[in-house]
């Protein structure tokens, strides 16, 4: 009884092990270059038996950007209802989003590289409903913070926006966990220049 008991769990385990290395190929190598072989050469495993947990590489896509996206918007959704101020919630968006690029680097890449083709395609409807939904939540601070005078009402709430979602995601591309800057003294670094400019005073 013990066994039976143990395999949901066991098969569990397994699939977020494929869906771990599925990211880290896919990352590195590209969508159209990865494919179900090399996933499951990766994970020890027959092609074949890679069908028993996933229907298609497109199936263990979505799955690893669905999981990512939930777990982002709805972070940043939390820390849009807590009430803080919006320059104290727009850092602690971008806080988040450093920790995420720290914690999940595959799934970020994932996200930049192949979101802009994938939400063209059926069953991907859900990043576009996502990132403007995030957009919404990130935008809403700069507009916020521009109409009680904490930021400055002649810069364009988009092209802000814009600057900091590109700034602050494209980290990825060069961050290193184990180097010398945390994900906390980076978004140190890169709050100080938002909030004072890079010239001196």
């Amino acid at each position: 009884m013990g066994a039976k008991a143990a395999r949901p769990e066991q098969a569990s385990e397994r699939r977020d092990q494929i869906l771990a290395i599925a990211a880290r190929l896919i990352a590195s190598r590209g969508y159209s270059a990865t494919t179900v072989r090399d996933i499951a050469d990766e994970a020890g495993i027959l092609s074949g038996s890679l069908y028993h947990h996933f229907p298609s590489k497109e199936a263990m896509l979505q799955a690893i950007l669905r999981t990512f996206m939930d777990d982002v918007l709805g972070r940043f959704e939390h820390i849009a209802a807590a009430g803080a101020g919006p320059r104290e919630t727009l850092d602690e968006l971008i806080e988040h989003a450093f920790r995420t690029i720290e914690q999940q680097p595959d799934a970020v890449s994932l996200y930049r590289n192949e979101s802009s083709y994938l939400s063209t395609q059926p069953g991907f409807e859900f990043i576009a409903e996502q990132s403007a939904r995030i957009e919404e939540i990130w935008l809403g601070q700069i507009v916020a913070g521009q109409r009680v005078g904490v930021f400055r009402d002649t810069i364009d709430p988009g092209i802000a926006f814009r600057f900091i979602r590109d700034a602050v995601w494209s980290t990825v591309a060069w961050f290193r966990p184990d180097g010398r800057h945390s994900a906390a003294t980076v978004s140190a670094h890169y709050l100080d220049l938002l909030h004072h400019g890079l010239l001196a005073e």
